[in-house]
């Protein structure tokens, strides 16, 4: 296999050849299949993520939910909203054992050191061969929204999974849910494009805008989020000295 200096039209300008000069992908040295998730908590300053448990969690996590009083934070999943605990609770068993998506419940200090559940995520299309995983079945309460704890439990995400040897990390949306756009791009995902008609949730169409970080980006966004959870990044009230936004942009 040669290098291959030559620009071709929708290649990059140096890439590889076989004999023919065919172009292809570089190698990629001593590859392995990445590890699977396997339960261990991932520990945070602002929030613990923890394996889905419906006896640990459940409660917590319905009362959490119980805060969003119109049923908005439902409308982009899936799944949800439930008419009560029982019907909650016959969803979470299923997924408190789910290999994939493989659910974690995110959890926050309350009061003498106890944390509960606020919020859900989850590792999905988990492909430990090709290296890619993907995050999502974000469920954030009113609890959970617009705080620091939320960002840092995307971070923990994202960290365990680049640990665990996988280089392609992904985020999809449906492509009208603006605010998971926006979060994407704010944790320093990189637009890769929509794909039309890709499916269909609760008898609508979805569009799918796909989102990824790779484990080259990796080491500059991990810089990022590091210097904006610097307890130096935020005032005495809790106000943040320089947004998340501004560094990842610069990463």
């Amino acid at each position: 296999m040669a290098r291959l200096r030559a620009p071709v039209k929708g290649i990059k300008a140096v890439s590889w050849a076989n004999e023919w000069g065919q172009p292809l992908g570089a190698p990629v040295e001593n590859w392995r299949p990445a590890g699977r998730p396997d339960g261990r908590e991932l520990r945070g300053r602002f929030c613990t993520l923890e394996r889905l448990s419906v006896e640990r969690h459940g409660r917590d996590l319905y009362t959490a939910n119980s805060a969003d009083k119109d049923g908005r934070m439902w409308t982009y999943l899936p799944f949800g909203p439930f008419a009560d605990y029982p019907d909650y609770e016959a969803w979470l068993g299923p997924a408190s054992t789910s290999r994939d998506p493989y659910f974690y419940a995110i959890c926050v200090p309350s009061g003498s050191g106890v944390y509960r559940a606020v919020g859900l995520c989850a590792y999905l299309r988990i492909a430990p061969e090709a290296g890619s995983i993907e995050v999502g079945a974000l469920v954030f309460s009113p609890l959970l929204q617009r705080t620091t704890a939320a960002t840092e439990a995307m971070v923990l995400m994202m960290e365990h999974a680049f640990a665990l040897g996988y280089r392609r990390y992904e985020w999809k949306c449906d492509a009208l849910n603006a605010a998971s756009r926006q979060a994407a791009l704010r944790l320093g995902f990189r637009y890769e494009g929509t794909f039309a008609q890709a499916t269909v949730v609760k008898g609508r169409n979805r569009d799918t805008a796909w989102y990824a970080v790779t484990d080259q980006e990796w080491p500059r966004l991990k810089d990022a989020y590091g210097a904006w959870l610097d307890p130096g990044n935020f005032e005495g009230d809790g106000g943040q000295r320089q947004s998340l936004s501004d560094r990842t942009a610069r990463a």
